[in-house]
């Protein structure tokens, strides 16, 4: 029961699903029908659903047919009355066929008329318009023809007042036309062009001015020079004008005349044809060998387009990179004094270019710019020159050097920069040429010291007297009352080291020039460097002479009379000095010569090795004594050696009469203390194991004849018999054992007032050791071998007494 209660249901579900899409069928757009049959085809039914599709058909179909029935006698009807109604259309129409090919011919000749009028009435219209127009657009192409010709000359500044003229008043009253369309797009492209050639014209000048900066430095160098000479002239009278007037007037600033018609001419590049003038000439203003023109054109053109600052960047940026190149230095820049003048010209030549834009530009760059260059280009010209100016050795190229920076600093002041440091380093330039100035006149010094031949001035004439006088400053009443030929007491080496020294001073005083320093600083400096040159250089030129190996003692005695000499004319260099400084001595912190300690101090050294040398010689004369210590002859002279050795010292000893007493008294003493000592010790040395009392008899006349030497005063200035005393100790030591008197020794021994006083025990008994059984060497006499005996005996006791008198002393 309950099944067939719901498959009803489900028919009925089913056929209204089946009636709601033919609804949708006959109510939707065909092409929409699709999902509606989809929706068919979804289903199981669709057999049923054709089955009600063909009924609404059948349906559909007779009503149509009912209707079309009910119409159909007013559709015969209507046929009926279009059938009539085409008879009289066509009548109709062969009417207004006919009307009209009359009217067409009728008409013909008018209607040509009418054309030719409606022609002519055209061309008047369009004549007229084409000449308005024309009159509108002929300023513009006049205008643009203008603006191509002042391209085609490179006239770019009034080509761009052109330009904004024609953008601005001309083209907007004809910009519906093609050509204005072509001409507007063209105004960027030609105001790039104006600016790319400006900047081109920029790049050459800038190219310009760099390969000529020397060229520009050398001329603005040339002025300051002129200036500085005229100074000189004129240094009683007041200065007319200043410095600044060295520019020209100051900065007149160019008329570059933007609207000329004249072409880009090779002025353009940035450097005028200028030939050089001759030093006695009138040199050009610096900045009239440069046309600046370019740099005002563009810099106009830039600003005109808004550009300005891009502009002011790229050219300070690209002269920043100059600068750099300007101030490296060239490598072998020291070798020449050419190096560094051209050097020091681009330098200047880039500060005289930058200096005038500063005046004749308003704000292309400014003062801090310029200061900041100029701050880099003074730090590393400054190094540059600390390092190439130590390479020169030669002063004339430091002076020179020296010269070249003060004009260098002089120009570049005159355009207002800073130069205090430059000024301030040539003080450090000033030692280094003390330094070469030292360097050379060592150089002189020792080619003097060598070539002179260390003997006395000789002079025959009043005109060679005075000559030399004049070369030195020299006093001596009772040379002067000498009659000719006479000596001076000094060398040649004398006057020459003596002007030499003044020819340093010179030199020290030449660099001193121009450099703005007072007088107290220039004697200061003077006096300093000269104090160098004589301790150092003079000192140790002169110790040079007197170490040398082949010195003889006649050169050291000459060597100590030349310095004596050169000692006392110290006070004259000082006088010197105060002459050509004008700084008294007696001024406060003025800086004394050294000259007397150098002097002092090689007659010193002189003195010590005419000592060394005199006991070199002694020593070299006792090389040749041959003592037979054994020998038992008595001889009756003294010994060849020592005969020639005091005739050696008497001829030496003659050639110090010139020397201070003192010297020729300390070397004579200081002789013979050697001589004493060293015959004391060939008695004593080791290798003399035994000697006989002959042999102390002749080594006694030596002796005798030294100390005979020493009391004929070979030396003026000796008391009595004080030379005698540096043989006193031979003298007791010879006389006790030549007398044997051993009682009066060994009894008065270690008195004050002793014979015997200056002989040593301990001397004694070396001596007395070496003549113990000396008799065993003499067999032949065997008639005196009970004396030896006796005399053994006793030396044995006098020796054992002597040991007892030692060992005691030591106690």
């Amino acid at each position: 029961m309950e099944r067939g209660k719901m498959a009803e249901a489900e028919s009925l579900e089913t056929a209204a699903e089946h009636e709601r899409i033919l609804r949708e069928i006959e109510s939707t757009d065909t092409a929409c029908i699709g999902p509606t049959l989809r929706s068919v085809y979804d289903g199981e039914e669709h057999g049923r659903f054709m089955e009600k599709l063909e009924t609404r058909i059948r349906n559909h179909d007779r009503e149509i047919e009912k209707m079309c029935n009910f119409h159909y006698q007013g559709f015969v009807d209507s046929i009926t009355e279009l059938l009539k109604v085409r008879g009289e259309a066509q009548k109709l129409k062969n009417q207004v066929t006919d009307t009209n090919r009359k009217l067409q011919h009728e008409g013909k000749e008018l209607v040509i008329a009418m054309e030719e009028l409606k022609q002519c009435r055209l061309q008047q219209r369009n004549i007229s318009a084409t000449v308005d127009k024309l009159m509108l657009c002929l300023p513009v192409l006049e205008m643009y023809s203008k603006l191509r010709d002042q391209m085609k000359t490179k006239r770019h500044y009034p080509a761009l007042k052109t330009l904004e003229h024609l953008e601005h008043t001309y083209l907007p009253q004809v910009s519906h036309y093609r050509f204005c369309k072509v001409m507007v797009d063209n105004i960027p492209k030609l105001r790039e062009e104006i600016k790319d050639v400006s900047m081109s014209d920029l790049k050459d000048f800038l190219e310009s001015i760099r390969k000529h900066s020397d060229k520009i430095g050398e001329t603005a160098m040339k002025q300051a020079q002129q200036q500085r000479n005229l100074d000189n002239i004129v240094l009683q009278h007041p200065r007319i004008g200043s410095k600044r007037k060295l520019k020209k007037d100051a900065y007149i600033i160019f008329d570059t005349e933007l609207e000329s018609t004249s072409p880009k001419s090779e002025q353009d590049s940035g450097i005028l044809d200028v030939e050089d003038d001759d030093d006695d000439e009138e040199v050009p203003g610096a900045q009239d060998l440069v046309d600046f023109s370019p740099v005002y054109r563009c810099l106009h053109i830039y600003s005109v387009l808004g550009a300005r600052e891009t502009f002011e960047n790229y050219y300070r940026k690209q002269r920043r990179k100059q600068a750099r190149l300007v101030l490296q230095p060239p490598s072998n820049m020291h070798e020449t004094l050419d190096g560094y003048r051209k050097y020091f010209n681009q330098i200047v030549g880039f500060f005289v270019v930058e200096d005038h834009i500063l005046h004749t530009t308003q704000g292309l760059v400014n003062r801090a710019y310029i200061d900041e260059l100029w701050e880099m280009a003074l730090s590393k010209t400054i190094a540059a020159l600390r390092t190439h100016s130590s390479y020169c050795s030669d002063p004339n190229l430091v002076l020179d050097l020296k010269n070249l920076i003060v004009l260098f600093a002089d120009t570049l002041q005159v355009y207002g920069f800073p130069v205090n440091q430059l000024f301030d380093m040539l003080l450090e330039i000033r030692d280094q040429y003390s330094e070469t100035l030292l360097k050379k006149w060592a150089g002189i010094f020792r080619n003097i010291l060598d070539s002179d031949n260390y003997s006395p001035i000789p002079v025959t004439s009043e005109d060679m007297y005075k000559k030399v006088v004049g070369q030195f400053p020299f006093q001596d009443i009772e040379l002067e009352k000498q009659p000719f030929p006479k000596k001076f007491p000094f060398s040649e080496f004398v006057p020459k080291v003596y002007n030499q020294i003044k020819e340093f001073i010179y030199a020290c005083l030449k660099f001193s020039e121009d450099l703005h320093l007072s007088s107290t600083e220039v004697d200061d400096m003077i006096r300093k460097s000269t104090n160098l040159l004589l301790t150092r250089t003079l000192s140790n030129s002169l110790q040079n002479v007197i170490k040398r190996k082949n010195i003889g003692l006649t050169e050291l005695v000459q060597i100590i009379i030349n310095t004596t000499h050169l000692e006392k004319s110290c006070k004259y260099l000082e006088e010197f000095i105060t002459n050509i400084t004008n700084v008294l001595p007696e001024t406060v912190h003025t800086t004394k010569l050294y000259g007397t300690t150098t002097f002092k101090d090689a007659r010193h050294a002189a003195e010590e090795e005419i000592y060394t040398n005199l006991n070199q010689k002694i020593d070299q004369f006792l090389q040749l004594a041959d003592y037979d210590w054994m020998t038992g002859d008595l001889g009756s002279r003294a010994s060849d050696y020592l005969v020639d050795l005091i005739a050696f010292l008497r001829s030496t000893f003659a050639v110090f009469t010139h020397l201070p007493g003192k010297v020729a008294q300390t070397a004579c003493m200081s002789a013979c203390k050697h001589l004493a000592t060293s015959l004391m010790q060939l008695l004593l040395e080791a290798e003399v194991r035994q000697l006989t009392l002959g042999a102390l008899q002749q080594f006694n006349l030596d002796v005798r004849e030294c100390e005979q030497f020493a009391r004929s005063g070979p030396v003026p200035g000796f008391q009595e018999d004080t030379l005698q005393l540096a043989f006193i100790d031979l003298r007791q030591l010879l006389d006790l054992f030549i007398q044997w008197d051993w009682s009066t020794y060994l009894a008065d021994y270690g008195q004050p007032n002793c014979k015997y006083l200056r002989v040593n025990p301990v001397t004694a008994l070396t001596l007395l050791e070496k003549m113990k059984d000396t008799s065993r060497k003499n067999n032949m006499f065997a008639q005196f071998r009970k004396n030896e005996r006796d005399k053994q005996k006793l030396i044995d006791t006098v020796a054992k007494q002597l040991r007892g008198l030692i060992s005691s002393h030591h106690s």
